[in-house]
């Protein structure tokens, strides 16, 4: 029995095609049915439970200029109000050999060899870069991508392409990637194309 069928045995599957699944269930839970190192990457943008709505209060919640129509301003961020489970890092690092952690500047966490960064410039260009040794100097191979609000569903939305980027350089098709905070699952679209 395959990690997918088995998952999707014990916790209701809101899609399933082929290698890809989506299931909306505590991440603990899920994650508590898993071996060690059963995926072979995870790819997480957990709550960073820095405020979420509280953050709308004052200046934010006006806006001003070009950031008046930032998603921040628009849609709901009452998700980020929710602290982890404490043993939420510790799970994340046993069922899986390899993590990329969105906003890991957050949370106290062991340090990494390899930094891969999304940087939301003020004209909405991002950057990651894979080069590990000479990172802040930006002189390994790069993904742009302008990344303004229009069209996303959710408030930390990345695009797919960042995904299919992460995949085509961190991974090989036919693993299994785990996203505990799937938010608009951008990963799990690109996870698809990507086999």
């Amino acid at each position: 029995m395959t990690t997918l069928d088995k998952l999707q045995g014990l916790f209701q599957a809101h899609y399933r095609s082929g290698d890809t699944l989506l299931i909306n269930a505590d991440c603990m839970d899920v994650t508590g049915h898993c071996g060690k190192n059963e995926f072979q990457l995870s790819v997480v943008d957990p709550p960073y439970n820095i405020g979420g709505d509280a953050l709308h209060s004052g200046r934010l919640a006006k806006g001003a200029g070009k950031l008046k129509n930032r998603s921040i301003q628009l849609l709901n961020t009452k998700f980020d109000e929710i602290p982890l489970h404490e043993n939420y890092f510790e799970e994340l690092f046993r069922v899986s050999n390899n993590q990329i952690i969105w906003g890991m500047n957050y949370f106290e966490l062991p340090r990494t060899r390899c930094i891969v960064c999304w940087i939301r410039f003020s004209r909405g260009l991002i950057l990651a870069s894979r080069n590990c040794m000479d990172f802040f100097r930006f002189s390994g191979e790069t993904f742009k991508f302008d990344n303004r609000t229009g069209g996303k569903i959710h408030a930390t939305e990345k695009p797919i392409s960042l995904y299919v980027w992460l995949y085509k350089n961190f991974a090989k098709p036919g693993q299994l990637i785990l996203d505990t905070h799937g938010g608009s699952f951008s990963s799990a679209i690109a996870a698809h194309y990507a086999g």
